[in-house]
């Protein structure tokens, strides 16, 4: 059996930042950078944003996810945390202790393979292997030609799978070897350093990245979705876990998380509302729809606090109150 066909618990029975996010059956929550509320702004101001990972650390909750998002386009209305992702990991790295740290997602197209080897192999060391790679190919037209790659966007599938393929080659191979189209020759006469605390790190598929569902399965270690329906989450857990079983194997278990635009309610017992790419909702309905997709194989719920109305250390203490306590964190690895 192959790395790609391993199971993720046993080919991560060791690693601190998967084994305290994902298990089978069962749903954590974490949140997407920053940890703010700016419903109608396009940017956080970042005032309490180390406090606010602190609390989130201490109070148990799973996972933050920085996005990697280099420029401010306006037709996406979102600037995510501003900070550049890998940077502001090293720097979480150290002012937390046991939250998983976590792109969300890094786009490889844009930046060179063994960059990103080094750079999340860093973050790893400096975290005690805390780290779960978030990667994707990119879905905005105005970063391709601003770092000279025009001619790369409609072939960025292509790229992204070159890509992915040099960054496991460097980061988990001494002295590499190999050829590469796009990104230069590797020729076993130097080795990328520091390696993974772990010997690898999880790397989990955005969306498709313009990828066949039968290459995500064979080669992420899980598959992050955009948010949708809770009527439609069935049919995309259903299709990961299938692709799965046909593809790698009977019993092999890869998670399924899913991101989504957050706003808790001041009314416990609000029904769900759609908001954008997301919901509007009551602590007691968010502790039943949050097992309903639990049951329909959802592995990880990363909330985003943008849209939020509510100041975000005062959902982060509500959701540790009442929420939390449903779907605990996992307790990481004995060393």
């Amino acid at each position: 059996m192959t790395d790609s066909s391993l199971s993720a618990t046993r080919l991560f029975a060791h690693h601190p930042g998967f084994r305290r996010v994902f298990a089978p059956d069962r749903l954590t929550l974490g949140f997407i950078l920053p940890v703010a509320s700016y419903p109608n702004e396009p940017g956080p101001s970042l005032e309490h944003h180390a406090e606010l990972t602190q609390l989130a650390d201490r109070l148990g909750f799973a996972a933050l996810w920085a996005r990697d998002v280099p420029f401010y386009d306006p037709g996406f209305g979102d600037m995510g945390q501003i900070f550049e992702a890998f940077t502001y990991l090293g720097f979480l790295a150290g002012t937390t202790k046991r939250i998983t740290l976590a792109t969300g997602s890094a786009v490889i197209t844009l930046r060179h393979p063994l960059h990103l080897a080094k750079m999340s192999a860093t973050v790893d060391q400096l975290s005690g292997g805390r780290l779960v790679l978030g990667i994707a190919s990119g879905d905005r037209p105005v970063e391709y030609p601003a770092f000279g790659l025009e001619d790369e966007y409609e072939q960025r599938g292509d790229r992204f799978r070159e890509a992915f393929e040099m960054f496991r080659l460097a980061s988990e191979t001494a002295f590499p070897a190999g050829d590469f189209d796009r990104f230069g020759d590797l020729q076993g006469l130097a080795d990328l350093i520091p390696k993974p605390v772990n010997g690898r790190i999880p790397a989990f598929v955005t969306g498709r990245s313009r990828q066949p569902m039968d290459w995500i399965a064979a080669n992420a270690d899980g598959w992050f979705y955009y948010f949708v329906g809770v009527e439609h989450v069935a049919s995309l857990t259903t299709l990961w876990k299938e692709t799965i079983k046909r593809v790698v194997g009977e019993d092999v278990f890869k998670p399924f998380a899913q991101g989504m635009f957050f706003d808790l309610a001041e009314d416990p017992d609000q029904a769900p509302m759609p908001i954008h790419a997301g919901l509007r909702i009551g602590r007691n309905y968010l502790v039943d729809y949050l097992a309903h997709m639990q049951r329909r194989g959802v592995n990880h719920a990363a909330l985003n606090l943008k849209a939020s109305r509510r100041p975000a250390k005062e959902v982060v203490q509500e959701l540790a109150e009442y929420v939390l306590p449903h779907f605990p964190s996992h307790e990481p690895p004995e060393p």
